[in-house]
């Protein structure tokens, strides 16, 4: 037995905890017979040069999981009952079967053809990594959420969100939504007007679904978030490229013929400028003229650092045109999957019948871990230590990119996590992104933001949210050395 065993004395897990799994997973495999003793814990213990208590004690947990079964003067044997609906092996039939062939004909859309934005999964490993959408690990409320999680655990907590809640959400994270993050952004809404979703495109896939179809045209900002652009082509609908400018999503009569608006006011995706009152304003009367809706994409609304925020354009709105989409995936970690909507009772009513087919309700654990992370004010007393260190970390970016990076055009940040930089007309983003990877730089290319046939290819993206801020400046460095000398080639020939 001691040959299917491997401990690691220099991991975070016990030996103890390793010896149980190992074993379990030997018995769940089918290596250890039911009918023969395991070794006693005093043989086993000096087989594999650990303390006989260890053995012990792990002997005993697998008794009470019942993976094994204690008999008296004879010693521990596997309990047979564990493997009781195991199927033993695959049948003949199955492995002989040279399968159906020709899958893609049955696949319709196909969603993995879609440009889609793509992170290197070993993106921490970079020292200087300007990938969006990331956290900085030292900087999470480690100690806070382990509290509201160990609460979130207890035996009545569990009694009440282990039970299928069918459709309904927990009700103390509504109400923290309600009282305390909406009105953050201005926003006043009753329970029944807010959907929790797992996270903000799970909120936009609902909302699309229930308000477009091939007949109705929604307009999207140009750049613009690209994943709501592969959620309409699903349902095949048709999509109209807004532009922007300095101050967003320019509401001109170009939005008659939509049906939809997306719009990310707060911090247009992805060059990050804010959409002031006035233009707000204007596209709310624009909507009412026309007749169309507004799906607002309220995205780190909470970072800015030049005074309040702007009020959310849903605050605005007096006639139901405005669905909000909020997150707290920029804030306390992307990880965690949680986002919510806030719309008309009619509109919630649909999204939350839609919800159900697709997955019912989002994990109720995690609803009430983030509801009491929320009601202690743990949420709060992160944004304010964010805001500071995202406000240096955006200073230093920007100086950084004026010193190293003369000539390419960068928008002054006021808030978020990222600054959008074009670069002169000649530069490729592209092959600076893939040699800039080789001295262990990433960077994101900024084309496929554009909705149109021959985007750009000058635009990248840099974020701060998951660099330390001592990397940022020397990175940058080396990012400008590295521009400067694939113009001079792209030049020479």
């Amino acid at each position: 037995m001691q040959y299917l065993i491997k401990l690691d004395p220099d991991s975070r897990v016990s030996l103890q905890q390793q010896l149980r799994q190992q074993i379990a997973n030997a018995i769940l495999d089918g290596y250890l017979p039911s009918d023969r003793p395991l070794p006693s814990s005093r043989k086993l213990a000096t087989q594999l040069g650990i303390a006989r208590n260890t053995v012990m004690l792990a002997y005993e947990h697998l008794v009470d999981d019942g993976f094994l079964i204690a008999r008296q003067r004879s010693g521990y044997f596997v309990n047979p009952e564990v493997l009781v609906g195991a199927v033993a092996e695959a049948s003949e039939d199955a492995t002989q079967s040279a399968g159906l062939g020709g899958w893609e004909r049955w696949i319709r859309p196909r969603p993995s053809e879609f440009i889609n934005i793509t992170k290197p999964r070993d993106w921490q490993h970079y020292r200087y990594c300007f990938i969006y959408g990331q956290v900085d690990a030292s900087k999470f409320p480690t100690r806070h959420w382990r509290e509201c999680w160990r609460d979130a655990v207890t035996v009545g907590a569990i009694r009440e969100w282990s039970m299928d809640s069918i459709d309904r959400d927990d009700e103390l994270l509504v109400e923290q939504i309600r009282t305390r993050l909406l009105p953050r952004r201005g926003v006043r809404a009753s329970n029944e007007e807010i959907l929790v979703t797992v996270g903000a495109q799970h909120a936009l896939y609902l909302t699309l679904q229930l308000l477009l179809n091939a007949k109705r045209t929604l307009g999207v900002e140009n750049p613009g978030y690209v994943d709501v652009r592969n959620i309409a082509a699903m349902t095949t609908v048709p999509v109209k490229p807004l532009a922007i400018d300095s101050e967003g999503l320019i509401p001109d009569e170009s939005l008659a013929d939509c049906d939809c608006v997306y719009v990310t006011p707060s911090h247009q995706s992805p060059t990050t400028v804010t959409m002031p009152k006035t233009r707000r304003k204007r596209l709310l009367e624009l909507a009412e003229a026309h007749d169309f809706l507004i799906i607002e994409d309220d995205y780190e609304p909470e970072t800015r650092f030049d005074g309040r925020p702007e009020a959310a354009l849903k605050s605005m709105d007096r006639n139901e045109r405005v669905i909000y989409v909020g997150s707290l995936s920029k804030t306390l970690a992307p990880g965690l999957r949680l986002g919510y909507l806030v719309g008309p009772p009619a509109f919630i009513r649909e999204a939350r019948a839609l919800r159900r087919l697709m997955l019912r309700h989002p994990a109720s654990n995690n609803q009430r871990a983030v509801a009491l992370f929320l009601s202690r004010g743990y949420h709060d007393s992160l944004l304010a230590q964010l805001r500071p260190v995202y406000e240096q970390r955006s200073r230093i970016m920007q100086a950084a990119l004026a010193e190293h990076l003369p000539g390419f055009y960068f928008e002054p940040g006021h808030g978020g996590s990222s600054v959008w930089v074009v670069g002169p007309e000649h530069l490729d983003a592209h092959v600076l992104a893939d040699k800039a990877r080789t001295m262990d730089i990433l960077i994101e290319t900024g084309d496929i933001f554009f909705y149109q046939d021959e985007p750009p290819r000058n635009c990248f993206r840099l974020a701060y949210s998951s660099i330390s801020t001592e990397d940022i400046e020397p990175g940058i460095a080396k990012l400008g050395m590295l521009a400067r000398q694939i113009m001079s080639e792209s030049r020479d020939q």
